[in-house]
């Protein structure tokens, strides 16, 4: 079954991706925490949580975030691939990544 991300930025511009079943077959939880991991690294992302810890979560917004909506109108290829790898961790049929509210909903 496929499944539906959207990303939402402040300007209220909505980028929606479908990330189909084989597509979706083809990264492992396992690839996709190490997608996020790498982004996160590399984007120098700061833990929102005073304790440090870094839940799946906070790497999923604060990668979109430190992104910004520039990446996702501009780099296809990267917004899929980050569409791909947050469906595969979160394991959900519809996603709204609202990075404005720092909210993820289903």
């Amino acid at each position: 079954m496929a499944r539906t991300l959207t990303v939402v930025f402040g300007s209220g511009k909505e980028y929606d991706f479908t990330i189909g079943t084989d597509e979706l077959a083809a990264v492992t939880e396992d690839a996709a925490w190490r997608w996020f991991d790498r982004e996160y690294t590399e984007l120098d992302c700061q833990a929102s949580s005073p304790v440090g810890k870094v839940l799946v979560i906070d790497k999923i917004l604060n990668v979109a975030k430190f992104s910004g909506e520039g990446r996702f109108a501009g780099d296809a290829a990267w917004a899929q691939d980050y569409a791909r790898h947050a469906a595969r961790l979160l394991d959900r049929d519809k996603v709204r990544v609202d990075v404005g509210n720092a909210a993820i909903g289903f």
